[in-house]
């Protein structure tokens, strides 16, 4: 895609293209499109109980593509960081793209049980909650992600829509333990389900005071797979921001596939661009996949 080029610096001549990494995706589901083609490897509807990999909202499909579309149908201008992974997507939210934290935490423990089968190594969890009630540091929510964590997976978590506000982060991206994405670019306008919106990333710190987001990455107007086209769809937000580190992560395990998941933290950490903002917006800085490889 054009964003995953420009963050990515003109890596495109990279032979890393996150072989043998698998990523789970906790979305809506993941239609069969033509871009991730032999990219899913399994398939998990906690909701319906189907089969066969399907998305009745769309989200959790483009959220797919950012992560490893191989673009075959734009000749490889759409296509994502990492196209040689291994998809597993979970379907955990509706055709509203709503969902119960049990159906959550359902799908974690499914990854966890299935994390050796199917070679999985990172998490994308492009969904939050920003519910005052039981969604502290002690809900069942961040509690999930920290075993999914403790089991060593790398688990990647958007910081929401919330902001510009203090004590913005959704959860559980509000965990210590996960990587927290925000966005580099919210300065810019966008429309999230008919609302304009700007500034609008996640902020910290938590109500456990932690700094957060951990790393922020582009998140306006990417575009990526469309569901109900089969064609291309832009949309904006910390879901498509999120996406992009996992992607990079996936290159990161490919090259380094004996790295723990606090291995990965500390990367990101060393290997993120300063811009200058403050830490509870910036987290680290931004995602700079050739400083990461590098």
């Amino acid at each position: 895609m054009d964003h995953a080029r420009l963050l990515i610096n003109g890596n495109d001549d990279c032979p890393l293209t996150g072989a043998g990494i698998g990523v789970a995706v906790l979305d809506t589901g993941c239609a069969p499109h033509p871009d991730l083609s032999g990219q899913i490897g399994a398939f998990c509807d906690i909701l319906g109980r189907r089969t066969l990999p399907y998305d009745d909202n769309g989200h959790g499909t483009h959220v797919c593509g950012i992560i490893a579309g191989n673009g075959s149908l734009s000749d490889g201008r759409f296509r994502g960081i990492a196209p040689g992974c291994t998809l597993i997507p979970v379907k955990v939210l509706d055709r509203q793209g709503s969902g119960r934290a049990s159906d959550v935490l359902a799908g974690l423990r499914w990854i966890r049980q299935h994390q050796k089968r199917f070679g999985i190594r990172i998490v994308n969890i492009s969904v939050g909650s920003f519910s005052r009630r039981n969604m502290g540091e002690n809900s069942v929510l961040v509690r999930g992600v920290d075993t999914a964590w403790d089991a060593g997976l790398v688990v990647v978590v958007a910081a929401g829509n919330r902001g510009p506000e203090r004590s913005s982060i959704t959860t559980p991206g509000i965990s210590r333990k996960v990587i927290t994405v925000g966005c580099s670019d919210d300065e810019k306008e966008i429309l999230i389900m008919g609302n304009r919106m700007v500034h609008y990333s996640g902020r910290g710190p938590t109500c456990a005071c932690i700094c957060k987001p951990d790393i922020i990455a582009p998140g306006a107007s990417i575009t990526s797979c469309c569901a109900s086209s089969q064609g291309y769809i832009a949309k904006s937000g910390t879901s498509m921001a999120t996406p992009l580190v996992t992607g990079a992560i996936a290159l990161l395990l490919e090259k380094y596939p004996e790295m723990s998941n606090r291995d990965v933290k500390l990367r990101l950490r060393e290997r993120a661009v300063d811009l200058g903002l403050s830490h509870n917006q910036q987290g680290w800085g931004k995602l700079d996949l050739k400083r990461l490889l590098e």
